[in-house]
């Protein structure tokens, strides 16, 4: 649960001041390595030109890094530099806090850490040729799904996440659900590494139906993309996390520190991302879903992952193992 608006930039203030003690890092610097997942690229862009026109940004410089959000997270964890790291979901992060190499308090602030969030929309055809309004229209003889590969991907484990959860918000029982899980990758026929690869991939012909995030669909059809989507009923918050590693300088604690500032806050909301921040989201740009779930309804990230994504036993991986991506 959120904090109250009124409360959260005097609680934001405070967690952030207690982080730049906390990490130790150097000041000496005003370089920051930027590791992220690929579908933010083009919102960080805007993000530090903006943050480079402020006091403490000036004089700044930025080396960007973006990838498969797994993936990155895995570089950072071999060597790769990383001041800041932005991924698609939390465990790729808290396996850099396991590491040793951002703060056990990184997600301290009233956001819990978080910068974004976003839902699972359906990506279809212009003009919506399949006629997809939900879930039970991708296993519908015919229709051919794209998604991205959860070994790489956390969009792929968001997607997967609200298929499985929306049955469960229908009525059906796990078994139900898994087995919906199984019919759905039976009907991909492509699994990018990244979310932004799968958005590609789609755009390019491959396919009828990309599970997406909603800032990804917004973007596609910005770019003149032929493309429309769908929200379904029934489908999961996303929440994309943030942090500063022990390693990172003053300059990187205030690039995050911007990054909540209602001029960040509107720059990711001009790309399709949904404010964090209470008094920069607007609802009508972004409508809630009828019966909108999110990561906690299932257990949290920590029983997920187990459940769902380890990789020898997770009820997900088994079925990616066994169906692959060549259904259609």
């Amino acid at each position: 649960m959120r904090v109250p608006a009124p409360l959260v930039p005097l609680l934001l203030a405070a967690s952030l001041t207690a982080g730049c003690g906390a990490a130790g890092a150097s000041t000496s610097s005003h370089s920051v390595n930027l590791v992220a997942y690929s579908t933010p690229q083009k919102a960080y862009a805007d993000l530090v030109a903006a943050f480079k026109a402020t006091a403490a940004g000036k004089g700044s410089s930025f080396a960007q890094s973006f990838g498969a959000s797994g993936a990155q997270s895995r570089a950072v964890i071999a060597g790769q530099p990383a001041d800041v790291v932005a991924f698609s979901l939390e465990p790729d992060l808290t396996k850099l806090v396991k590491a040793g190499l951002v703060a056990p308090g990184w997600n301290a602030n009233p956001y819990h850490g978080m910068v974004t969030d976003s839902v699972v929309v359906l990506v279809v055809r212009k003009g919506n040729p399949k006629h997809i309004t939900g879930w039970a229209d991708l296993t519908r003889p015919g229709v051919k799904v794209v998604t991205p590969n959860v070994a790489s991907s956390g969009s792929a484990k968001w997607n997967l996440l609200a298929a499985y959860g929306a049955q469960l918000k229908l009525g059906k029982s796990p078994a139900d659900a898994l087995g919906y899980v199984t019919a759905l990758l039976k009907h991909t026929v492509a699994q990018p590494d990244s979310g932004s690869k799968a958005t590609a991939a789609f755009v390019g012909g491959v396919g009828d139906v990309l599970i997406s995030y909603e800032n990804e669909a917004i973007a596609a059809k910005k770019s003149g993309a032929d493309v429309d989507y769908v929200t379904p009923a029934q489908t999961i918050l996303i929440e994309n996390p943030v942090a500063v590693t022990v390693k990172g300088n003053a300059t990187a604690k205030s690039f995050v520190q911007f990054l909540y500032t209602d001029a960040a806050q509107k720059i990711f909301a001009a790309h399709g991302y949904r404010p964090v921040v209470p008094a920069d989201f607007d609802a009508t740009q972004f409508p809630a879903p009828a019966q909108l779930f999110t990561i906690a309804d299932l257990g949290g990230w920590s029983k997920a992952n187990a459940e769902f994504f380890d990789p020898s036993s997770g009820s997900i991986t088994k079925i990616v193992n066994s169906v692959g991506g060549a259904g259609g």
